[in-house]
């Protein structure tokens, strides 16, 4: 028996506006509490989505340059908490970089180059959709790199962010954490969905067997950086609506924006 939800006077306030409505008409089957959630999860994120434009008002105003990086295992809702973020912001002022594999040419360049020239200019936010971190995960589980490049890279990373942040860049690092049952149940999810099926890829397709692998080079990655100039925000993205709200509030608190600035 599941006990009997028990509304307040704020969630009745909530279920009667336009976003209360849309999410009791939205949750199949009909389940009051998770509309009542979900609405109080669509205010808090218009909120929060305020003071991201905001925040590029001032960056924008002061010639700031920023970069979010958004990293996670396949699946972790990196792409969903980005949209969520930038869905109300200018989109002259801000860019979302997901790159493809390299190039061949790329192949025979210093590693970092191609993600340098991504970097924002006066007045930008770029969020990255995985970043340069590709080599220290995704990369060697799955046999992109040798083990000499990956070592490299490791030796290379911290004195490479260090160089962005002397230069005056902003950097965010975030990574959406998620358990081997979810990332399945979402992959599950994306093949049965035919909008969704073009996301799922050859890699994805190895992450369940590899778990285990990924765990080992994720620790990796964390225990060398950690020496490094700006720390890692984990998130428990298992529930995708906290964890954008989190990832939000992050990069909100990571950068001294000014708060009272007009919109």
């Amino acid at each position: 028996m599941h006990k009997e939800y028990i509304l307040t006077q704020e969630d009745v306030d909530i279920l009667n506006t336009k976003k209360g409505l849309k999410a009791i008409l939205s949750k199949e089957p009909f389940n009051i509490e998770k509309a009542v959630r979900y609405a109080k999860y669509e205010k808090k994120l218009k909120k929060l989505q305020v003071e991201l434009i905001r925040l590029q008002t001032w960056a924008i105003a002061e010639n700031e340059r920023i970069i979010v990086i958004f990293e996670g295992r396949d699946a972790a809702g990196k792409g969903g908490a980005i949209r969520r973020a930038t869905e109300r912001m200018n989109p002259r002022h801000l860019r979302i970089v997901a790159l493809p594999k390299p190039t061949e040419d790329e192949k025979t360049q210093w590693y970092f180059q191609r993600y340098v020239k991504q970097f924002p200019k006066a007045g930008e936010i770029v969020f990255f959709d995985r970043s340069w971190y590709n080599r220290a995960v995704v990369e060697p589980v799955n046999g992109f790199c040798t083990d000499d490049e990956h070592e490299t890279f490791m030796n290379q990373v911290n004195d490479f962010e260090r160089m962005i942040t002397e230069s005056g860049i902003r950097l965010v690092k975030i990574y959406m954490s998620i358990s081997k049952r979810e990332q399945a149940k979402r992959f599950e999810d994306i093949k049965s969905n035919p909008l969704k099926q073009w996301k799922m890829t050859a890699v994805d397709e190895k992450a369940q067997e590899l778990w285990d692998v990924y765990t080992k080079y994720k620790k990796k990655m964390f225990e060398k950086t950690k020496l490094g100039v700006v720390e890692w925000k984990i998130i428990r993205a298992n529930k995708k609506t906290f964890a954008r709200v989190d990832a939000i509030k992050h990069v909100l608190n990571s950068i001294p924006y000014d708060k009272n600035r007009e919109v």
